[in-house]
């Protein structure tokens, strides 16, 4: 890549707020200029895991790109290989005391739609788990978990005793995520709902709406990945209800 070129990616993110911004945004927004840099200048995708419950790398991962070859994770959880054309690559996670998962990799315009996926460490059988990821902005994309006539788990109340200990393991304020509630058992007789705000349009109006925040909601429950849902380029408003919990069963709403 030409120099030109470099320091007009590097003046663009600062024109971001590059160079005011929290520690935890300084090192995304560092691995997203590496990774335009690494496509551009050596022609290769990089794919980068974490643990959605501590947030950090995930090294030694076994990752399986379909078609194109098998990887294993570095220090950074990350893999590269070279530039696919366009359409979705099936990615297959697996590592061990993580759940094993199936991610479809979007390439548009020879670019990676989104490249960081969070993935979940093994749970016991009884547990559920949703996480969120979403792209740079909005800063702040919040979850909500709710059960009918009972509690409401956000960032607001970030624990629950009611029916058994739950939680919001991680509550992401800079953008990306993960952003992840665990819940140690399900009624089976109740009904639950999740929902998510872009909480940034609060204090931002006009902060980038959800559906231009690439957000990707996946579900865990029984040790493995039960659905991802993904928010529509046609979504419009501030909250977008992503699922309901019924009879047991994970419906879309």
């Amino acid at each position: 890549m030409n120099t030109l070129l470099k320091t007009a990616i590097v003046v663009a993110f600062a024109m971001l707020g590059f160079a005011h911004v929290s520690v935890a945004q300084h090192d995304k927004m560092k691995d997203v200029m590496e990774d335009v840099f690494e496509e551009m200048e050596n022609s290769n995708f990089t794919l980068r895991f974490f643990d959605a419950i501590t947030g950090k790398p995930v090294q030694d991962a076994y990752v399986l790109v379909e078609k194109v070859g098998e990887f294993k994770t570095d220090s950074a959880g990350r893999v590269r290989f070279a530039k696919q054309p366009d359409g979705k690559l099936r990615t297959i996670f697996k590592k061990d005391k993580y759940i094993t998962s199936m991610f479809f990799v979007d390439v548009v315009a020879e670019t990676i739609f989104m490249n960081r996926f969070s993935v979940s460490p093994i749970m016991d059988i009884s547990q559920f788990r949703v996480v969120l990821d979403w792209d740079e902005q909005p800063a702040d994309l919040d979850a909500h978990f709710v059960k009918k006539g009972s509690y409401h788990l956000s960032y607001r109340n970030t624990r629950v005793l009611a029916d058994g200990t739950g939680q919001l393991d991680r509550d992401d304020l800079d953008g990306y995520g993960a952003e992840t509630i665990t819940v140690n058992r399900l009624d089976s007789d109740a009904e639950y709902t999740f929902f998510i705000d872009n909480y940034t349009l609060q204090t931002n109006p006009s902060a980038t709406p959800l559906s231009r925040s690439k957000a990707m909601v996946r579900v865990y429950g029984n040790n493995r990945l039960l659905k991802t849902f993904e928010v529509s380029p046609a979504h419009s408003g501030r909250i977008w209800n992503v699922f309901k919990v019924v009879n047991g069963q994970v419906v879309e709403i």
